[in-house]
């Protein structure tokens, strides 16, 4: 008994006083008035400073190879996040899956090919390329200028580079030696368009931000256009192949069967009234000649058919789930949520400094 009533004075010194805590931050509460509120001020000023973001989303269900051929197992295996065999198709052969787009995105052949886009503001009738207006037109917080050269635009980052170079869009980029300009803005794009692919349904999400509603949606279409013709060009890549070497060998066939049939017919002319065995010899000869020639144009021919029907059948069809639509609201910066930190911020730090400056802070916390 005597022992716990020897530990009652320790324990009690242990206790939290939320009483004369809370006494001790109401007797500061015109610090709290003050801090707060030139935290909300400032936080408006930031706000209010940062360039308005818009976004436009683009949905794509693309076609694989072998969804016609794909049994219900592995459709039922997919649903529930699955892989049956070596790939999400289940025997698919196919190299360039959807769930390799997004890094297929973010390849510097990509996003250089972006460089060359038109784009025209909401409030301009001049239109520009990608590249010039990502360089010349981003707009900038009004304190990016009082710091200098660390973030301030891009042109100015860059402006001990030679000013004459060419723009971008106006010459040819060479993916393999990009320039700092060149680079800097590939990095630009990287941040501003994002693919992303949904593991269990393969649906293609193209998410573009930008601070112009119509740039931002312009970009989002011709984003979703050149992705669908470079896997066009992947997929079809063989049969045109194929299609174009057979063409070839059909015109050649064709030459031949022209030439040879040029010589009967002048064999023929000439050797009318002749009627020596070598003579028609000779014009039989001709005749199976031009007569095999023709056999080999005509299944040239065919397989020129054929092959122009197999890039028909390997061109992947899409489906547009959404389409690029000009965004009415910003999505971004969301000006509650800063206010909401930076108070909150202000909040704590202020109530540190209080618990501080009343020594309640290291009884609070368990310190001796």
């Amino acid at each position: 008994m005597n022992d716990v009533i020897k530990n009652n004075p320790q324990q009690e010194s242990n206790a939290i006083d939320f009483t004369a805590l809370f006494s001790s931050l109401w007797k500061h509460r015109k610090l709290y008035y003050k801090v707060l509120g030139v935290t909300f001020v400032l936080a408006l000023v930031y706000v209010f400073s940062l360039p308005k973001v818009y976004r436009c989303e683009v949905l794509l269900a693309p076609e694989l190879s072998t969804t016609r051929t794909s049994n219900s197992l592995t459709s039922l295996a997919r649903s529930f996040g699955m892989k049956l065999g070596n790939n999400l198709t289940g025997g698919n052969s196919e190299a360039l899956m959807p769930t390799l787009y997004p890094d297929l995105m973010n390849s510097v052949d990509f996003k250089t090919s972006l460089f060359d886009v038109q784009v025209c503001a909401k409030d301009s009738v001049t239109p520009k390329s990608y590249y010039d207006y990502l360089l010349n037109d981003q707009k900038r917080p009004w304190w990016s200028a009082l710091i200098g050269g660390t973030v301030g635009t891009i042109t100015n980052l860059f402006a001990s580079e030679d000013t004459t170079e060419v723009s971008a869009a106006k010459k040819k980029v060479n993916p393999f030696k990009l320039t700092k300009k060149q680079t800097a803005i590939a990095k630009v794009i990287a941040k501003k368009v994002v693919c992303d692919v949904d593991q269990k349904t393969l649906v293609i999400t193209i998410d573009v931000r930008d601070q112009d509603p119509l740039i931002c949606a312009t970009v989002a279409d011709s984003v979703k256009e050149r992705l669908q013709q470079f896997i066009t060009d992947y997929r079809t890549n063989k049969a045109r192949i194929d299609y174009e070497y057979n063409k070839k060998l059909c015109a050649e066939s064709k030459v031949r069967y022209e030439k040879a049939r040029q010589r009967y017919v002048e064999f023929a002319d000439a050797n009318q009234d002749v009627i020596l065995q070598s003579v028609r010899t000779r014009l039989t000869d001709l005749e199976n000649e031009m007569q095999l020639q023709f056999n080999a144009y005509q299944t040239y021919a065919t397989q020129v058919q054929s092959s122009e029907a197999q890039v028909q059948q390997e061109t992947p069809a899409f489906m547009t789930l959404q389409s690029a639509t000009v965004p009415l609201k910003p999505a971004g910066p969301s000006k509650k949520k800063y206010l909401l930190v930076f108070l909150f911020l202000a909040f704590v730090g202020t109530t540190t400094y209080v618990l501080y400056k009343e020594r309640l802070l290291k009884p609070l916390l368990g310190l001796s």
